[in-house]
């Protein structure tokens, strides 16, 4: 019984713990896992990654957004936009400041985990140009270079 007084005032003080604090201050209040696509506030401000977005939004169904309300106020006029056209709901939060090392401005989120493997628009949506790939000898072992 005091065991579980001790935890009750704890929690009362404190707040009731949290799981993985660090991701969530990361990730916008939310965790990695939940994750579709995510822009940095530099990713935010190229015109290339916005059409990508407003391309590919359409293919997330069930998802919304969350935009860093530290930004500055025009791009995320400029965010809301694209969300409130794509019909996607969208929460400004209170997010990391522009003056730490490249912050997150936007994720495309769910609610739920959809454990993506990558997240980062740039990196999902890149342009993939065919490789032309040269063929490679393949090197004839000892025993056929013999008896051929």
């Amino acid at each position: 019984m005091p065991d579980d007084l001790n935890k009750r005032l704890e929690q009362s003080q404190y707040g009731t713990p949290k799981v993985n604090p660090d991701e969530q201050r990361k990730y916008l209040g939310t965790f990695r896992e939940r994750c579709y696509i995510s822009m940095t506030l530099s990713q935010m401000e190229k015109t290339n990654n916005k059409e990508q977005l407003q391309k590919h939004l359409a293919d997330y169904s069930e998802s919304s957004l969350l935009i860093n309300g530290r930004l500055p106020e025009d791009l995320q006029e400029t965010y809301i936009a694209i969300a409130t056209q794509s019909q996607k709901k969208f929460t400004v939060v209170d997010g990391q400041s522009p003056k730490e090392k490249d912050p997150i401005g936007l994720l495309v989120i769910s609610s739920h985990a959809v454990n993506e493997d990558v997240i980062d628009i740039e990196k999902k949506f890149a342009n993939k140009s065919p490789i032309h790939q040269e063929k490679k000898e393949t090197k004839k072992s000892f025993w056929n270079q013999l008896f051929r």
